[in-house]
């Protein structure tokens, strides 16, 4: 299942669901969502599945992955295909 790193937008929360409206842009591509998992994980960053936390208007398949950078958390959202 090829995944494409896509850049959204937060648009507030749905159903207590985090709302994500993706702003066009993609990013990397990648075979399977498990090569970019593996490469964290051996580079020993903690990753969390937060795909149950989050819905993406417009995208039936999605993986959100929340890393943390310092004090701060990143949101990647990647395009199941």
């Amino acid at each position: 299942m090829p995944a494409t790193e896509i850049t959204v937008t937060a648009a507030g929360k749905v159903a207590g669901l985090d709302m994500l409206i993706p702003t066009g842009q993609e990013g990397a591509y990648f075979e399977h969502i498990q090569d970019w998992l593996t490469a964290k994980l051996q580079a020993k960053k903690a990753v969390r599945d937060v795909s149950t936390q989050v819905l993406v208007k417009g995208i039936k398949q999605w993986a959100a992955f929340e890393e943390k950078a310092g004090s701060k958390k990143t949101l990647i959202v990647f395009k199941i295909t």
